[in-house]
């Protein structure tokens, strides 16, 4: 999928669902597929991949690398490593939403259920219909492919607009809400956007929409078959005349990065405000003091893109300007994360420390008080948690939280000078019980310290010290000494 140049547009994963609500299943154990489970973890993840971007056929990888493929009798496998032609399939949108699949060598259609999987059917039937399910994380930004534009929710005129340059803020993240094989479009104030365009407080059928692909992009379908699209000069977002997507209705989804906000000893925010150094003189949150964490993926060194899109750099006698375009060692820094504070290293070995005049420069050997910050994750006012085994949501029959889900649950997330305080559903709050549970009903807030530890994962502490993981049987709990695969966290 192709980009605008601020961040990657992701990889469509998902999870299909068979006529008889279960999974498309790869299994390990001879590379062989079901359709058996009652929900989404690794096993049914599968990812899209085409051949070019406007062909018209695609290849279904599993969670083992391997390629989905039907033989002229209909029979189905699994284990190919590389996609061969019996690997070829087309894909049948129906107008409620589903796919049908098409082997393009042999022009039978895949379908069945169970352990009776084959791909012999001579036309579309309800078992040969599946629904899709996303399996990425369920916040992105939403790039326009025609306009080359983001949504972003323009509060002033209530509505979704398509407008922005570069996906800057908590106004440009958007929220995909999953219900009975539809989506729904989530502002950052939790409204919803309606195929008129208006935004709404309540889910209703003129806010879902059904998923659509064309050219590795996807379209929106609303209720009455028309698709959304950015209309006028501010682009707003709703359902244009077309009841057939082309450029201007498609959009790709894009990874929305951490944007943080750095207040300096001197109670002041870090700003570019000023010109190419990067100062702590500004008394105000605005665009020019938000900035972009990229974590690298080798590394886990940070670095922090400006609005602007140049990156902080070390700069010769230790001093930090936005000058850099291109990613480099001087634009790499490591976080040190101590408790409401952090601090920050840079290239040169060096803590990055305020002076008099609010100038950073990375001069000092050790950590005072003008080394340490306070650093405000400011775009996850809503937070959606997806772990190794699946998203957290709130336990059926108990005040704990389960962490292996297929469907999500949305939490609020609440600063709090240098910690966050996570709010459920119904109002109550987080707390870590004296067993180590993680339980979702407390009357008052309790601190939790997000550590943002490898490329869109964080860690997350518990008032215990010990990190947030899920155990085997799914709990949620604060017991972890160190941060680890259990324990971290897609946000």
């Amino acid at each position: 999928m192709s980009t605008n140049g601020i961040n990657k547009a992701l990889k469509l994963q998902f999870g299909l669902i068979n006529h008889e609500s279960r999974y498309l299943t790869a299994e390990a154990f001879g590379f062989k597929v079901n359709a058996s489970a009652s929900s989404m973890k690794k096993k049914q993840i599968w990812m899209l991949e085409q051949e070019d971007q406007d062909g018209q056929v695609v290849f279904l990888r599993s969670h083992l690398g391997r390629y989905l493929a039907s033989d002229k009798d209909g029979k189905v496998s699994c284990g190919a490593e590389k996609p061969n032609s019996d690997c070829r399939f087309l894909i049948v949108a129906q107008s409620d939403g589903r796919w049908a699949f098409q082997s393009e060598p042999y022009t039978r259609y895949f379908g069945g259920s169970a352990d009776y999987l084959s791909c012999f059917a001579q036309a579309i039937g309800e078992p040969e219909l599946w629904a899709v399910h996303l399996a990425l994380h369920p916040q992105a930004s939403l790039l326009s492919v025609a306009r080359k534009r983001y949504a972003h929710l323009s509060a002033s005129e209530g509505e979704i607009s398509v407008a922005s340059n570069i996906p800057w803020g908590v106004d440009s993240l958007v929220t995909l809400v999953y219900a009975e094989g539809k989506y729904s479009l989530k502002t950052c104030d939790s409204r919803f956007l309606s195929n008129d365009g208006k935004l709404v407080k309540a889910n209703a059928p003129a806010t879902a929409f059904t998923l659509e692909l064309k050219s590795g992009k996807l379209a929106f379908k609303d209720c009455d078959g028309k698709y959304l699209t950015p209309m006028g000069p501010t682009g707003t977002l709703r359902s244009g005349r077309c009841s057939k997507p082309g450029k201007d209705e498609l959009f790709d989804l894009e990874e929305s990065h951490p944007q943080v906000l750095f207040q300096a000893a001197n109670k002041r925010f870090v700003s570019v405000k000023q010109g190419v150094s990067i100062s702590a003189n500004q008394d105000v949150e605005t665009d020019m003091e938000t900035f972009q964490m990229e974590i690298d993926k080798e590394s886990k060194k940070c670095m922090f893109r400006t609005n602007g899109g140049t990156y902080w750099t070390l700069v010769s006698h230790g001093g930090i300007q936005s000058t850099a375009t291109e990613v480099d060692a001087n634009t790499m820094f490591d976080i040190e994360w101590l408790g409401r504070r952090v601090a920050l290293k840079a290239s040169n070995g060096k803590y990055v420390c305020t002076k008099k005049n609010g100038q950073l420069s990375a001069v000092s050997d050790s950590v005072g008080d003008d080394e340490l910050f306070l650093m405000k994750l400011i775009n996850r006012p809503m937070l959606i948690l997806r772990g190794e085994n699946g998203f957290v949501c709130h336990h059926k029959n108990s005040n704990t939280l389960d962490s292996n889900r297929s469907v999500y649950d949305i939490f609020s997330l609440l600063f709090s000078d240098g910690a966050y305080h996570i709010k459920s559903v119904g109002g109550k709050f987080w707390y870590v019980s004296s067993s180590g549970l993680v339980c979702s009903d407390g009357d008052k807030p309790e601190d939790f310290y997000m550590e943002f530890l490898e490329h869109g994962r964080v860690g997350i502490k518990g008032n215990n010290g010990k990190y947030l993981r899920g155990d085997q049987g799914g709990t949620l709990k604060s017991d972890a000494a160190d941060s680890d695969s259990s324990s971290l966290w897609e946000y």
